[in-house]
């Protein structure tokens, strides 16, 4: 992957593009994909790691709820990873991580994931440049040996919101009961610190690119869901599963 600036990537989706029409190849797309993922649960050869980043505001919730929440439940877990308890300090950055790697035949989401120890650390100057690109390293290395080793396939999704949809999905959460509950007064603080996340993620994107990021215009969910639906689709179907016959009885 070419160098990434976020600041020429559109957050919206082309103006001729017809929402209702999206909207509808979506729904068929979730057909797809949950008949698809009832194949990858049975034959049980491959793992997916689906990986969620973005800004405060930027959807990820949705993106969970609007796409996967269809899927068999049985074959979804969601992990949702906020700052470090003091156990979990104690350790290496990738423990807790690991330990939540899928299994065969499961989908694994992470809500934010081992990303943040190169992000959020490096903009509040928790974390060194140079013990950065330690961890960068590591997690190449560690997003490999799944690769590797136990056929699981990464699908890295940031999205991709403006300043002004971030302000104005912020500003939701202090007048909407129903997003009340998300109201961090930290969240506005954080997003005084834009240019400096955008520059930390840019280096992410350059450095750790095996396997590639998927930048998702999310000003619009519609658009976004669409995206990513499509990307968990193609990648199910190019697995070029089949469902496990009856094994004969041992003599």
């Amino acid at each position: 992957m070419g160098e990434i600036k976020l600041s020429k990537i559109s957050t919206r989706a082309d103006k001729d593009l017809d929402k209702k029409d999206t909207k509808n190849k979506t729904a068929q797309l979730l057909e797809d994909i949950n008949e698809l993922q009832n194949l990858f649960y049975a034959e049980n050869k491959h793992s997916i790691l689906v990986v969620i980043q973005g800004l405060d505001a930027s959807g990820k919730d949705g993106v969970i709820r609007n796409v996967f929440g269809a899927l068999n439940p049985q074959g979804v877990t969601v992990k949702s990873y906020k700052a470090p308890n003091p156990e979990e300090l104690s350790h290496d950055f990738l423990w807790r991580i690991h330990q939540h790697a899928p299994a065969k035949g499961m989908i694994q989401i992470f809500n934010r994931s081992h990303y943040e120890d190169i992000l959020i650390t490096r903009v509040h100057k928790w974390c060194n440049d140079d013990d950065a690109k330690k961890r960068m390293k590591a997690i190449n290395d560690w997003e490999e040996l799944l690769t590797q080793h136990n056929n699981t396939h990464i699908l890295k999704f940031y999205l991709h919101v403006s300043p002004e949809e971030q302000q104005s999905r912020l500003g939701e959460r202090l007048k909407d009961p129903a997003k009340m509950w998300k109201y961090n007064e930290n969240d506005f603080a954080e997003a005084k610190l834009w240019d400096l996340y955008m520059a930390m993620y840019e280096d992410a994107f350059t450095i750790c690119n095996q396997p590639k990021w998927n930048i998702i215009p999310s000003d619009q969910n519609w658009y976004k869901e669409y995206l990513i639906a499509e990307k968990i689709y193609d990648t199910l179907k190019n697995l070029d599963m089949q469902y496990p016959g009856i094994k004969p009885k041992s003599s």
